[in-house]
């Protein structure tokens, strides 16, 4: 399709959230969001980083509204921190963006497999807590970064925090398989509601996830790989971030919808998507395992 930011309509007057904006695609789309009227929150883990993208933006878009408050995915007792903050302010937009890549085994402040809990328990627990001020707004949505990576394969129920067998790119390919399949039971139960539910992936993109893992192994030589992929063959952040961009604010946005480059890079429109990841039967086992593991429900959501 051919879209682009100056695509996005008039914004005034909507509140967003995006999680991990303080760097590459959620950067990019708080900063467009806000470009075109939004009150931006800017949710982010690291006190240095978010101040430094906040005054970035600042820079960049004057005019801004713009906030930054913290969000730690990784710990629940953060999630419901922010969701409490919150409050009643009704919320037009939710960017699930944030999330960790193919990093060495880890758990959260919960105990759950680091990638996982990041990138799917701590959005799931983030939408629920959020659900009331979504529903409180006119038209809300809420869209989840996944990856084509979700392709490596489905989660497996029985061994979702990956105790039995972990291998990170794995790990990773399941975690994004769960963002998608929360995304399909999350469209299916607001289905009676005005909030539509999309996903998004941003193909191969230059963002800092590619470094995550070189870091954390404080690997010089993988990270120097890495950077060398990201200027080779990646996408600029600008360019990944459009099919979120489009999914968050474009009309004729479907809910259930998935949308993203046709190759690792190039323009958005349909994206291919694992028949697993439209399996109601697996997506609605996930959505209660996951409101067993976070103790987030739902409430006003029909079943």
């Amino acid at each position: 399709m051919r879209w682009t930011a100056r695509d996005i309509p008039d914004l005034k007057g909507r509140t967003s959230v995006v999680t991990g904006a303080n760097s590459g695609l959620g950067y990019v789309t708080a900063r467009e969001l806000a470009r075109r009227g939004a009150r931006v929150v800017l949710a982010c883990r690291s006190q240095r980083r978010g101040d430094a993208a906040f005054n970035r933006l600042l820079d960049e878009v004057p005019e801004a509204r713009a906030e930054l408050r913290l969000l730690d995915l990784a710990d629940l007792a953060s999630v419901r921190a922010f969701a409490a903050a919150w409050g009643d302010t009704p919320l037009h937009l939710l960017v699930n963006n944030a999330g960790l890549m193919a990093v060495p085994r880890a758990t959260t402040a919960d105990g759950f497999e680091s990638q996982f809990g990041v990138n799917h328990l701590g959005h799931f627990a983030l939408t629920g807590l959020l659900l009331p001020a979504l529903r409180a707004a006119r038209g809300a949505r809420v869209v989840t970064v996944s990856s084509f990576l979700h392709l490596l394969g489905n989660i497996d129920i029985h061994d979702l925090n990956a105790r039995r067998d972990y291998r990170r790119w794995l790990a990773y390919g399941r975690s994004k398989t769960a963002n998608l399949l929360f995304t399909h039971e999350l469209a299916r139960r607001a289905a009676a509601l005005d909030l539509l539910a999309a996903a998004v992936h941003p193909g191969y993109a230059d963002t800092q996830l590619q470094l995550q893992a070189a870091r954390l192994e404080r690997s010089a030589v993988k990270e120097r790989i890495a950077r060398a992929g990201n200027r080779l063959l990646a996408a600029p952040p600008e360019a990944g971030a459009m099919p979120t961009l489009y999914a968050a604010t474009a009309p004729g946005v479907t809910a259930d919808s998935f949308t993203g480059p046709g190759t690792l890079r190039g323009r958005a429109g349909h994206a291919l998507r694992a028949p697993w990841t439209v399996n109601d039967a697996i997506a609605r086992r996930l959505w209660l395992a996951s409101e067993e593991l976070t103790g987030v429900h739902y409430a006003g959501l029909p079943a």
